[in-house]
């Protein structure tokens, strides 16, 4: 995390913006976020902001993360709603996909949509596909809507000041470095876990079959 500080703290403060919101839309609402290092970019701007030469001003930063975050959610739900629900609707009427799969969804997202989203935020990979399926569930918006504030709030904008407050308190840096650096690697495990279930599982089919 400390790494991207340094590549951060070389722009001007109009680009560090324009990365830092950029990246969290793109993360939180297009497919291809999924391989942006948003916790660790937030850090790293939060430790930016720390630095009074720096020009970046820690409230806007944490206010335009925040709005970035909403919006890129938002756009990932209309995404699931309006093309990834008639997807699936296609696939249940040919018979390829049981429409016991989705109702169990539906349930799912009506019965624990809002935290599925608000932790989704924390863990890399999974909050860029989140709002996606909540949307294709057909989660009721308000609902996904007070969830995604929520979520952008305490992950975007907390991961921002608590790079600043990072800046001044060397522990505080140390042990946030710590809980990253764990949530990276248990997100890489549980990649690897599901990737080999699903290719046991392909290998099964055939015999099965017969």
């Amino acid at each position: 995390m400390e790494s991207l500080s340094p590549e951060l703290g070389g722009l001007g403060a109009a680009a560090v913006y324009l990365i830092v919101f950029g990246f969290v839309f793109v993360e939180s609402g297009l497919l291809i976020g999924f391989l942006l290092p948003g916790d660790s970019l937030l850090f790293g701007a939060g430790l930016v902001s720390g630095d009074p030469g720096s020009g970046v001003s820690m409230p806007v930063l944490a206010i335009g993360v925040a709005v970035a975050a909403v919006t890129g959610d938002a756009v990932g739900y209309a995404t699931g709603y309006r093309l990834g629900r008639p997807w699936l609707d296609k696939k249940v009427a040919k018979g390829r996909l049981d429409a016991k799969h989705l109702e169990r969804a539906e349930q799912f997202y009506a019965r624990y949509g809002a935290l599925a989203v608000i932790i989704a935020r924390w863990i890399p990979w999974v909050r860029t596909f989140t709002p996606i399926l909540a949307g294709a569930s057909r989660m009721p918006y308000p609902r996904f809507l007070a969830a995604n504030v929520v979520g952008a709030l305490t992950w975007g904008s907390g991961l921002v000041l608590l790079g600043y407050v990072a800046s001044s308190v060397p522990w505080v840096r140390d042990a946030a470095i710590a809980v990253g650096a764990f949530f990276v690697a248990a997100s890489v495990v549980v990649a690897v876990v599901a990737g080999v279930r699903s290719r046991r599982g392909k290998r099964r089919r055939p015999g099965a079959e017969a």
